[in-house]
């Protein structure tokens, strides 16, 4: 039997390709191999991302609790009115309620509360706070305080890569639902677990309330990065231990961070040039210690 040399061809041809393909394939195979691998170990290095609020979601003290404060006061008619200068002050003090029992203990209660005894100024400043959290709300509904550059970009890719996420603030626990809600969605509101306001008794710079998430979480401190933006959450994040990384806000340009892992002016909404999961996982190597 002869074979006809166009055959022998054709035989080749098909021999080269079937090699070609597996090539291919192989090479497909190893990429996504790699793939797999990058995302595994970053995610066994990253677990969570535990984000404070008011200067790390939305730049909100400003010009949402600040502003919202003040129509407080002036709708209980309190000779009290918070400049830009002065609530930059008070925010050494952790909390809306013992912000205020600290200004007026230092400068004297309003005319309509001097009279009052202890435990009836603190349920009147409770009263204001709950009024000035639905001002704020209002604020957040309207859409007058935007997330800061870069926080949809890290949580969307935080999502992607199954990690975990909470917000640990002071505020309001329905201030901070109400915020994670209308400014980032249902979808990614309901990738977060929230701990705020009086979850805890001892507020930053404290590490109650970061503990409480890492407990609550079943987290490995380890394993987890604090998004922070002042001198009081760098605090709490030294005491607890846990990795901090700092975007300086309108308030805290000039606050001392000695101890934060990174610091940064914002996250950045381009991640070329700005901060990426990579980045916070980087941040792991060395966890800070008060």
């Amino acid at each position: 039997l002869t074979t006809s040399p166009f055959l022998v061809v054709i035989f080749a041809v098909l021999v080269a390709s079937s090699d070609a393909f597996s090539n291919v394939m192989s090479g497909s195979s190893s990429s996504s191999s790699r793939q797999r691998k990058t995302f595994s170990t970053l995610h066994a290095e990253l677990e969570a991302i535990l984000w404070d609020m008011d200067g790390v979601l939305a730049d909100t003290e400003r010009d949402g609790h600040r502003p919202a404060f003040n129509q407080a006061f002036k709708e209980n008619s309190l000779d009290t009115v918070w400049d830009v200068e002065r609530y930059g002050k008070l925010l050494e003090v952790g909390g809306g309620k013992e912000r205020m029992t600290a200004h007026w203990n230092e400068v004297g209660w309003p005319t309509a509360m001097e009279s009052m005894s202890d435990e009836d100024k603190q349920a009147k400043v409770k009263e204001l706070h709950l009024r000035k959290t639905d001002i704020f709300m209002d604020f957040i509904n309207q859409k007058k305080i935007p997330l800061r550059p870069g926080v949809l970009r890290v949580i969307d890719e935080a999502i992607a890569a199954g990690l975990k996420l909470a917000v640990c603030s002071t505020s309001n626990e329905n201030a901070v639902r109400n915020l994670v809600q209308t400014l980032m969605g249902p979808e990614r509101a309901a990738k977060f677990q929230i701990f705020a306001g009086d979850m805890v008794q001892k507020k930053k710079p404290a590490p109650d309330v970061y503990l409480m998430a890492v407990d609550s979480m079943e987290l490995n401190k380890s394993k987890c990065v604090i998004v922070e933006d002042s001198g009081i959450g760098l605090g709490a994040a030294l005491a607890a231990e846990i990795s901090c990384i700092v975007t300086k806000s309108s308030y805290t340009a000039g606050e001392d961070f000695t101890g934060a892992n990174l610091i940064v002016e914002e996250l950045g909404d381009d991640a070329t040039d700005g901060v990426t999961l990579e980045t916070l996982a980087g941040l792991l190597e060395k966890a800070p210690t008060a």
